[in-house]
């Protein structure tokens, strides 16, 4: 799986797109791996390009410049 995994992000990034949506990019991965795929997504933001990114991963939300949290549905103001 985790092959795959990078095979979609490489996928996603070799395009050079404006906006990447990014399901769990990093669900599946070994933690250096994971790391190295938010540094990549950091400079691709640094660069002009958009992510939107769902995830469960308190550390991959802190390489959000905006960080919306949901619970049950509903917009999480704390």
């Amino acid at each position: 799986m985790d092959r795959q995994q990078l095979v979609g992000v490489a996928r996603a990034v070799a395009a050079s797109p404006s906006v990447i949506l990014a399901d769990e990019p990093t669900g599946n991965l070994h933690s250096s791996q994971a790391r190295e795929i938010m540094e990549l997504f950091k400079q691709l933001n640094d660069q002009g390009t958009t992510i939107v990114q769902v995830t469960h991963s308190e550390e991959n939300a802190q390489y959000g410049g905006r960080v919306i949290r949901l619970r049950d549905g509903f917009l999480d103001e704390s």
